[in-house]
């Protein structure tokens, strides 16, 4: 960690009047939306400091738990999540909020577990098609990462080399979900928010009843993230923490069965973020440290000879059939037209089908989760984390008031930030990478210039 004495914040922003809960900022404009657990959502400028827009959109008895902007939502629109059980997403209109939602889900979830909206792979754009989405979005990096000590090691450094660019979608296309922690506290429920109807849930029952996978013995979902792993051909996937300290990674495809479980920490995650590559995050916790960890998403296409080899030598991995619309007597998937099978009826419908239908085929999947960098920590307790959009740096928002700062690539210490006065509840950067927000429980929001970048 740098010797040098870290930063001030260049702006406090005052005016809520309890905790504030989140913090998020706007897709492309200078503006910040923020979340109190009073249930005000204020709307910031972030250039002149000061309200744009105020409204109670929540019970104050309830408050708010989230506050979450997304290209794939729309650039005018922000969504906030209340403990009343609900869900609603809001039209920004001349800098201030519309006098209705423009929808409204009612989830009747109850938890302190923050929703997700989806995250892509900013190098990527997978063709919309049923789960999958696209949205245009350019990055350009002109030089190989160094590291933030290269660069002078302080908060107040610049970045070298480097620009980010985003092609805003003003109409932004394609299915728009977002994950939630259920109504069951164990499952994970994904809601679509053009129809404001669930669609599936994490882990899904088999026909008999019983999940494939006993998610209810981790306790309670407390962390979430959706994202598209790069090679996941455009389906959703879904990243959770429990109650247990376990994180549990899901592919839509396969509803009762994770593609991997993993156990980080020992006492219960409360967040979860992914990288703008979508290739490895980060996870806070209620225990002293905070790990890095990549994510692998595989898939192999194998006849059932290979399928059996595949099986014994890598056990894990989660086999499915990809149906054709003449297999009228392969149980469906309602959600994805997947279907998934043990080896035996893998076998069987190979042995059924093979010479009178070649528009199939037999799949593998595997996810793996493995830590890059395990971080122990003074003082326990993270209630937020975040990744800068240049995955150079991450942050995290401590119960120990303090907002710190790591190298995302190397995982080193670089500062740690001591302005707020009681518990930080949630850190988020801009995606210009220029600005961070901290919010707290002191009823303060306070923004950062931390290694700008150099355009």
């Amino acid at each position: 960690m740098s010797k040098r004495p870290p930063p001030d914040p260049v702006a406090v922003l005052r005016g809520h009047r309890a905790s504030v809960m989140d913090a998020s900022f706007h897709i492309s404009k200078p503006l910040l939306f923020t979340g109190s657990a009073d249930g005000e959502l204020r709307i910031w400028d972030t250039v002149q400091h000061r309200t744009l827009s105020s409204a109670w959109v929540h019970s104050a008895a309830h408050g708010i738990t989230c506050v979450a902007s997304s290209p794939l939502i729309g650039a005018n629109k922000v969504i906030s999540q209340g403990r009343d059980g609900t869900v609603k997403c809001w039209d920004i209109e001349d800098g201030g909020l519309s006098r209705n939602p423009s929808l409204t889900v009612k989830t009747n979830t109850y938890h302190f577990c923050k929703l997700s909206l989806v995250k892509k792979p900013s190098a990527c754009a997978p063709q919309a098609e049923g789960l999958k989405y696209c949205h245009e979005r350019e990055v350009r990096e002109t030089a190989d990462s160094e590291s933030l000590e290269d660069s002078g090691g302080k908060a107040g450094g610049s970045l070298p080399e480097f620009s980010h660019t985003v092609t805003e979608d003003m109409h932004a296309e394609g299915p728009k979900y977002v994950a939630i922690a259920g109504e069951q506290s164990h499952e994970v429920e994904i809601w679509d928010l053009n129809t404001a109807e669930r669609f599936a849930r994490l882990p899904q029952n088999r026909v008999g009843g019983s999940p494939n996978v006993s998610a209810n013995e981790k306790g309670m979902c407390m962390a979430v993230q959706a994202f598209l792993p790069s090679k996941s051909q455009g389906f959703l996937n879904v990243l959770a923490g429990y109650e247990d300290g376990s994180m549990l990674w899901w592919d839509i495809r396969h509803l009762g069965v994770p593609l991997t479980s993993v156990k980080f920490h020992s006492e219960p995650v409360f967040s979860i973020s992914i990288d703008e590559w979508c290739s490895g995050g980060i996870s806070g916790a209620a225990d002293d440290k905070i790990v890095m960890y990549s994510l692998d998403h595989s898939m192999l296409l194998n006849s059932p000879y290979r399928l059996t080899k595949v099986m014994n030598s890598k056990p894990g991995y989660i086999f499915s059939f990809i149906r054709s619309q003449s297999l009228g007597d392969v149980p469906p998937s309602a959600t994805t037209g997947w279907a998934s099978f043990d080896l035996l009826d893998i076998i069987s419908l190979y042995s059924k089908y093979s010479k009178v239908c070649s528009s199939f085929c037999f799949v593998a999947l595997q996810g793996s989760c493995v830590v890059k960098k395990e971080i122990n920590l003074e003082r326990p307790g993270i209630a937020g984390t975040s990744i800068r959009p240049d995955c150079k740096i991450a942050a995290t928002a401590g119960w120990d008031h303090r907002v710190s700062i790591y190298n995302y690539r190397k995982g080193n210490a670089l500062a740690i930030l001591k302005y707020h006065h009681a518990t930080c509840n949630a850190v988020s950067f801009s995606t210009d990478c220029k600005l961070m927000a901290s919010a707290s429980e002191d009823t303060t929001v306070a923004l950062w210039e931390l290694y700008p970048p150099r355009t």
